[in-house]
């Protein structure tokens, strides 16, 4: 039976002990008390780092041992290094993995360790809590930023956030700085940023109420992650799509179907399939264990 901790950073640090596929003793939260409203942003790389390896040794039961520790983060990593992260700025270029490992083995701990990318941690931990690691799973997170995840891991960037969707020059939103991308709409931060005067569940509620001006953002906000999936479609093939994160409730399915039935007319690519999934913090911190077994990311 295999035993592993994973740790998963974004606005906060929330790890666990993972058995055999099963989250042990709940997940605990890292550091506590923290400042929901900057979260991790303003905290320097190297205290980050000093975090996540503090998370992983409290949950080592004392005079035992794990088989592997994995890591995951929003950003494009690659071979253990951080090339960019958008929402994390302060990790662009960190040798995360190397550092990581350091710091573990400050703490007295030596072991195999892999970082991930956040949304591929989810997309992990949905295959091991549903026996289908023999199959491919995308997922879509939708939070501050917006990430793609798949399992299992293929090499290559995948940042599908990061998908160009419109081709309108005023769509200059996201944090990366690119025009018409699907984080530039969907993203948290974007709409806080293109709606200065409403908070965004602001703009939602507005747009049930009949506003215009947030009712057409909502479909657009649609049409946007429609776009998104419907290019993946045409690229790799129909399947089954999830969607999760922390403002998955923002989604309105029946909206989002009617869209991508709109996009995908060649008949041999529309025996696709949607699924919500409740935001849980628990699917990336186990597919972050699980996957720190398989893969060799650092």
């Amino acid at each position: 039976m295999s035993k592993t901790v994973g740790a998963v950073m974004t606005t906060r640090v929330v790890a666990g002990l993972i058995e055999d596929h099963k989250l042990q003793g709940g997940l605990r939260e890292f550091p506590e008390n923290i400042d929901d409203t900057n979260g991790l942003i303003e905290v320097p790389a190297e205290s980050l780092c000093d975090i996540i390896c503090d998370a992983i040794a409290s949950l080592i039961p004392a005079g035992s041992t794990i088989d592997a520790a994995g890591v995951a983060m929003p950003g494009y990593v690659h071979q253990g290094v951080m090339l960019d992260a958008p929402n994390l700025p302060q990790l662009k270029g960190e040798q995360v993995c190397s550092n990581l490992s350091a710091g573990l083995k400050r703490r007295g701990i030596d072991v195999k360790l892999a970082v991930f990318n956040d949304a591929d941690a989810v997309a992990a931990g949905i295959a091991a809590t549903r026996g289908q690691m023999n199959r491919q799973v995308r997922v879509w997170t939708i939070g501050n930023g917006i990430g793609f995840g798949r399992y299992p891991y293929t090499e290559g960037p995948w940042e599908g956030g990061h998908m160009v969707v419109t081709l309108d020059p005023k769509e200059n939103y996201c944090g990366c700085g690119g025009r018409g991308h699907l984080e530039g709409i969907m993203g948290h931060r974007a709409m806080r940023l293109r709606f200065l005067d409403m908070e965004p569940d602001e703009v939602f509620a507005a747009a049930k109420k009949g506003d215009k001006r947030c009712a057409d953002f909502v479909e657009r906000w649609h049409c946007a992650l429609a776009a998104a999936t419907a290019s993946q479609i045409h690229l790799e093939g129909p399947g089954r799509f999830y969607y999760t994160g922390r403002d998955i409730e923002r989604l309105e399915l029946p909206r989002l179907k009617q869209h991508l039935w709109e996009m995908v007319k060649m008949s041999p690519l529309q025996n696709y399939m949607v699924e919500v999934l409740p935001d849980d913090d628990s699917l990336a911190v186990i597919g972050a264990g699980v996957a720190a077994l398989i893969e060799s990311k650092c």
